[in-house]
């Protein structure tokens, strides 16, 4: 395993047996000092692991240093795709040609997307690819989820207090939290009791701070901070709810799904998984955020299938199986 920086909270959790090697890029100042120390460091990366491996993947798919070392690693490289680029560009062909063509997309064998969507938009960017393109979700520890879904916190749930939860980072661009902060401002003036959780944080947890105080919904909207361990949060939830303007596949589709929680979602890739099946979805606006949201308070939702998170598992690694 290749990482840019050593470093992250699961890495204490990593198998014994996995190596893990740093390639960090040098960032002197100094752009021609900068440009050699990093040719050489290619070369060396270059000289040692020159397709030495059976399979590599880019899972980081914007870094550059991990296309790189996938695509050196070996020939029957892959670059993972977690974004619908189109949605993130604005329906701007030119930048999503733009950013591939930056990350030498046409020297991996496979490009393999985690959301339907995001897949078929790119081939709407480029169509002669679809050879190459493949869609694969992320595989999901469902008894890991499970397990430490029953860590005591010291949050408790209040009775007959319908309580939202979000879980992700704190980033206006693509969460858009602001919706559910507005949101829950026109539910109080309407007089509905509720509460909302935000588990992360992130660039604009300050912003969403000072919105809730302006808007005072400080007994309505708790800021939980970032947890290693979201999942007991779940449990004291009666819904999840996510107001982004756009993702991959969101892996709390999946959480929720394993944890038994109905969902509220804007029409973000595979949004269709959920829609009457595990909750509501919605327009990317407040107004039917708002509607969604009133709608739950008032009737709730009852889940319409049971997750089968094995067979979920075992299709993956049957797609993993045949790329490598």
């Amino acid at each position: 395993m290749v990482l840019e920086k050593k470093q992250g909270i699961f890495l204490n959790e990593l198998d014994s047996r996995i190596k893990v090697i740093e390639y960090t890029p040098n960032d002197d100042k100094l752009i021609f000092v900068r440009k050699i120390k990093n040719l050489l460091k290619r070369i060396g990366f270059t000289l040692k692991y020159k397709n030495k491996f059976d399979f590599a993947a880019s899972f980081a798919t914007y870094s550059l240093v991990g296309s790189f070392v996938a695509r050196t690693a070996s020939k029957n490289s892959a670059l993972w795709i977690h974004t619908n680029y189109l949605t993130y560009f604005n329906n701007d062909k030119n930048k999503v040609k733009e950013f591939f063509n930056m990350l030498n997309y046409t020297k991996f064998k496979h490009l393999v997307f985690v959301s339907k969507r995001a897949k078929e938009d790119f081939l709407k960017v480029f169509p002669i690819e679809k050879d190459k393109v493949e869609h694969c979700n992320n595989l999901i520890d469902y008894k890991k989820i499970n397990y430490l879904s029953h860590d005591k916190i010291e949050l408790e749930k209040e009775k007959n207090l319908p309580t939202f939860l979000n879980v992700g980072r704190h980033e206006e661009l693509s969460k858009r939290l602001t919706r559910l902060i507005q949101v829950s401002s026109r539910l109080k003036k309407e007089n509905f009791s509720f509460k909302v959780l935000l588990v992360g944080d992130g660039e604009d947890t300050k912003l969403y701070k000072e919105l809730v105080e302006k808007e005072n919904l400080q007994k309505e909207i708790i800021f939980l901070g970032r947890k290693q361990n979201p999942y007991p949060y779940f449990n004291i939830a009666d819904c999840v709810i996510l107001t982004s303007d756009y993702e991959g596949y969101p892996v709390v589709f999946l959480e929720s799904m394993i944890l038994n929680k109905p969902i509220i979602t804007t029409k973000v890739s595979d949004y269709e998984e959920i829609e009457g099946k595990y909750g509501y979805t919605t327009d990317k606006t407040t107004e039917d955020i708002y509607e969604k949201m009133k709608l739950f308070i008032t009737k709730g939702f009852e889940i319409k299938e049971k997750f089968d998170a094995e067979s979920y598992n075992n299709e993956i690694i049957k797609k993993i199986e045949s790329l490598v």
